[in-house]
Formats: structure tokens, C-alpha cells, sequence
């Protein structure tokens, strides 16, 4: 059972988004080895991202962006989960406090999926889970704490939301650990009739957003595999959703980009990007 308590209205105010340029300076993050690593705890450099104060009366009864840290020295550098971090976070947590009547933490927080904290959280966010380019062991590769963590936070009652990862090895390499975490589920596709896309906005097509660079060359997929877009679910035995997978699509990048480019702005921040990710957690507060 969830310690968290919603006390929010989910009710949309309506707003304009307004592009805020600035630029990115990188953000070292230091990293330990050995079996018992534990997620740092993290000074951000908000670049620019508004603060707002949090509820003085009921400071725990609002909503925390947390990221996922797994398997911190697979792919490259420190480790895939922090793609597109903390620029993504930072944003689409300013977002929804500016576009929405959800209270909102401005502090989003990074946490391992052994840690006794997630429970405190009924939403979390896994990046870039299927591996680099379908290399084996690059991914989410979750140990058997991690599984049965994974399980038990998704059972009782928590919500998971998995984002980028592009083409057919990619999917194969995550649909292995998903299938360690659920083997009596499948997840299921969504098609565009389907309540989460448009259960705040109307969206009239399942959304596809690639990395800025890719887009901007004039395509909307990273792969010549990655063409179609998919949003699958995993429900439990109720039908309640446990999480819901973003496959050939970036919405993290179109949240962390969103000040660098107008055109990527215009075409895939604003339109596509942002709504989804709301539609995302409004749909799993719902239901």
C-alpha cells in the first residue's frame, strides 16, 4: 500500500506555452561503484526552469517527477538512465504546475528501484530501457531485487511510464526484463480511440517524437525499424494500468529541447511531446 496521499483536482487550466530560450551547461554527476551503490543525492542546475513553493500545509500531497536509475555503468558514459537529464524533468515538472491544477514538486528526484523511498511515489519514469542498439546487458538488465522491487511497487497500486528506446532489438532486449517482472502478462497496444490520447488533450494521432538532431534533419524516426510508433499497457487482473510503454518515440527529448529550436519547439514540444506525457499521468491518476 502507497504511503501517498492525492489531494489534487485533475482539471486542465487552460494556458499557453510560452518558449523560454537558454542554454545547457553539462552537470557532472558523481558515481560509485560496487554492489551497494546508492543514488547520490543531487544538486541541480535548473538553467533557467521557474521554482515555485510547494504546499506549506501539504508538502508530501503533491507530484514528484522520479527518474529511475538502473544499471549505472551500461551503453556509455555513466549509464543510459539519465538520458536526457535532468533538463526533461526539470521541464515537464514546470509544465504541469503551469498547465494543469496538479501540484507540483519543482525538485524532481532520482531514485533506484531497491530503494525503500519508492513507495512514496506512485509514478516513476525508466528511460532508454532496451539497450544500446540491442546490445545484450546494455539496458534496464534488472537483477532478481530489482524484479521482485519492480512487481511489488507496479502491485500495489504504483505506475510506471518507459520512454525512448527505437526498433525491434531495442524492444526485444526490454520485452526480456518486462517479461522477468510480468511473465503472466502481455502488454497490450493502444491505438489512437483509445482513452490516453485524449483524456486531457485531444491528440489525432498516436504522437511520435524523435531526438532534435533527427528531427531537424527532417525525419520523425531514429531507425530504419522505428517507423511506427507504439504505446502498449501492461493492466493487472482489475484492468487497472501498471505502466505504460512509449516505443519508437522520444517524449523526453521533446521536454528537454523544448528551448533550444522554435521549429522543434512548434512541431513536437508543444503539439506532441508535452500533451502525451500529461494525457500519460492523468490517465494512470484516473484509473
Amino acid at each position: 500500500m502507497f504511503r501517498f496521499s492525492w489531494t489534487v483536482a485533475a482539471c486542465l487550466i487552460v494556458s499557453g506555452f510560452c518558449l523560454a530560450q537558454r542554454g545547457f551547461e553539462p552537470i557532472e554527476l558523481s558515481l560509485r561503484r560496487g554492489r551497494s551503490y546508492q543514488a547520490p543525492q543531487i544538486v541541480m542546475d535548473r538553467n533557467g526552469v521557474p521554482e515555485w513553493p510547494r504546499d506549506s500545509e501539504f508538502p508530501r500531497d503533491d507530484f514528484t517527477f522520479v527518474r529511475v536509475l538502473y544499471n549505472p555503468y551500461s551503453g556509455y558514459g555513466r549509464g543510459k538512465w539519465e538520458t536526457d537529464w535532468p533538463d526533461s524533468d526539470l521541464n515537464f515538472s514546470f509544465r504541469l504546475q503551469q498547465l494543469t491544477a496538479l501540484k507540483v514538486n519543482p525538485d524532481p528526484i532520482i531514485l533506484e528501484l531497491t530503494d525503500p523511498r519508492l513507495f512514496d511515489y506512485p509514478w516513476l519514469y525508466i528511460i532508454e530501457p532496451g539497450g544500446w542498439r540491442g546490445q545484450p546487458g546494455t539496458g534496464l538488465n534488472l537483477s532478481d531485487e530489482e524484479v521482485y522491487a519492480l512487481r511489488s511497487y507496479c502491485d500495489n497500486g504504483g505506475f510506471v511510464m518507459v520512454d525512448d528506446f527505437w526498433g525491434e532489438d531495442e524492444w526485444e532486449e526490454f520485452y526480456r526484463e518486462l517479461k522477468k517482472v510480468f511473465p503472466d502478462r502481455e502488454p497490450v497496444d493502444l491505438d489512437v480511440s483509445h482513452e490516453i490520447f485524449n483524456c486531457v488533450y485531444e491528440l489525432p494521432e498516436c504522437p511520435q517524437v524523435p531526438a532534435i538532431n533527427v528531427a531537424l534533419s527532417g525525419f520523425s524516426y531514429e531507425r530504419p525499424d522505428a517507423s511506427e510508433v507504439h504505446y502498449r499497457a501492461i493492466y493487472d487482473e482489475q484492468g487497472r494500468p501498471q505502466m505504460i510503454i512509449c516505443h519508437n518515440t522520444d517524449l523526453g527529448d521533446g521536454w528537454e529541447r523544448e528551448g533550444e529550436n522554435v521549429r522543434y519547439f512548434k512541431e513536437y514540444s508543444e503539439p506532441k511531446a508535452y500533451p502525451m506525457g500529461i494525457n500519460i499521468l492523468f490517465y494512470a491518476m484516473s484509473h
